[in-house]
């Protein structure tokens, strides 16, 4: 529940447990059974009550897989937008909503939830946390970088216990005043402060899940013995998940990061330089981040298991804006992980090639990994692309790929004319900090009340 360490580091398991022992027996699981499997090896609680959690996280779901595969072509496509908001983030903040509302009632706390977001894990943790007792939620955004849609899945949720933040600035300056606020410990212990970005491990953990599920799927459609991944990322979050799946012991031959224009982690596993830039605009804003926060729990592995390392490591990045690694002895940055770029008009076309091709719609991001991908099929090691959201969240950027106004979805038109709330302040940790204390002093604890 508190995200970060009480020293401004991140926190992992002790050990990843290895469990290829396990995977033929799991291989016919449903998700959510498939699930209390892989958690309770890290969960401390008690396993009927992990599986109660876990069924209500995932009854909200519009599929019955929760997260199915569709084949395309030469490539498998892993559909994680089936929950509230219709994108991946759902699959994590929906269990960790339950999670948060279990602990606190068990232990008679009050939680204050203080999160940044590029899109999509804003509306995907308030609908996990809406109308809750005990918890109060705030989500800070880059003012008029996330899409319209973005912004309105999050501004139209109007219970008492959430409050929407537009930063004017990036969303690198958005985590940057998070992990401030997080770093000042008396002021995190005197307000209960807990986080639901993907520095969470419990989010980490979660996500886990869906590399299993999709392996297994498609392992058994094909006979392969092994499978790729390729993941559209920008905090590193979500690959860092298939990372722990693979340490773990699933197959994977080999996980694929894929970037848009904002660099820094292709750049890195290609050359071992960690150098940020320069934040860009794109049709993809999720990934729109130039500092990866999770990058550094990877880093901890990189370097050997080594806390020292990875603190020095950081601290050379925060004084230079860079840090180095050298390649391995085989001359290989990381012998799972590579990475590729997919610019604006490459995104276009991939989304544009796919729907004539297959009939199929891609969102921005989900085509960014797609046309990474490509140079890496193999047909021992089927790929598995990681589709995160639904293309209805971006349909100006499928119009301008097709040409026709086809991404819709319920769901989202009916945002349009809704009334919104929303602070809009100044990219500076004082400003916020002061608007959390005030709603803080104005709203009633009880979420059920209408607060300010």
């Amino acid at each position: 529940m508190t995200g970060l360490a009480r020293d401004g580091g991140l926190l992992l398991p002790s050990h990843i447990p290895e469990v290829s022992a396990h995977l033929s027996q799991w291989q016919l699981l449903s998700y959510p059974d498939l699930a209390v499997e892989i958690m309770r090896l890290y969960a401390d609680i008690p396993e009927a009550d992990l599986r109660d959690v876990v069924t209500r996280s995932y009854a909200t779901f519009r599929h019955p897989d929760i997260a199915p595969v569709r084949s395309v072509g030469d490539m498998h496509i892993l559909e994680l937008f089936h929950g509230p908001t219709l994108a991946f983030k759902d699959i994590a903040l929906q269990f960790l909503g339950n999670v948060f509302e279990y602990m606190l009632k068990k232990n008679r706390r009050e939680l204050n939830i203080l999160a940044a977001t590029s899109g999509d894990t804003g509306s995907a943790a308030i609908c996990g946390v809406r109308g809750r007792d005990r918890i109060r939620i705030f989500v800070m955004h880059p003012k008029g970088r996330v899409s319209p849609l973005q912004e309105r899945q999050m501004t139209t949720v109007l219970d008492g216990n959430v409050f929407n933040i537009a930063v004017e600035g990036t969303f690198d300056d958005c985590q940057r005043i998070m992990k401030t606020i997080f770093s000042d410990l008396a002021f995190k212990d005197a307000h209960s402060l807990g986080t639901v970005n993907s520095i969470n491990w419990a989010r980490v953990l979660a996500q886990v899940v869906y590399y299993f599920f999709a392996a297994f799927r498609v392992m058994r459609l094909t006979g392969a013995r092994e499978v790729q991944f390729s993941v559209p990322t920008g905090n590193f979050g979500d690959i860092f998940a298939g990372y722990i799946a693979a340490r773990m012991g699933l197959p994977i031959r080999r996980l694929i990061l894929a970037t848009n224009e904002n660099d820094i982690l292709s750049r890195f596993f290609k050359s071992g330089s960690y150098s940020g830039g320069p934040v860009h605009a794109t049709i993809s804003p999720s990934m729109d981040i130039q500092v990866a926060s999770n990058f550094e729990r990877y880093l901890y592995y990189r370097l050997g298991s080594n806390p020292s390392a990875v603190r020095e490591a950081m601290k050379q990045f925060e004084t230079t804006g860079t840090l180095v690694v050298p390649p391995q002895a085989n001359g290989r940055m990381d012998d799972v992980i590579v990475a590729g770029v997919g610019t604006t008009a490459q995104t276009l076309a991939t989304i544009r090639e796919i729907h004539d091709q297959y009939g199929y719609l891609l969102d921005p991001h989900s085509a960014v990994g797609v046309h990474v991908a490509k140079p890496y099929l193999l047909p021992e090691a089927p790929m598995i692309c990681l589709a995160t959201a639904h293309p209805a969240k971006f349909g100006s950027a499928i119009q301008d790929a097709t040409g026709k106004d086809l991404a819709h979805h319920p769901i989202l038109d009916a945002l349009v004319n809704l009334p919104t709330r929303c602070a809009i302040l100044p990219a500076r940790e004082a400003d916020i900090r002061r608007h959390m204390e005030d709603q803080m002093r104005n709203s009633p604890h009880s979420a059920g009340m209408t607060g300010s």
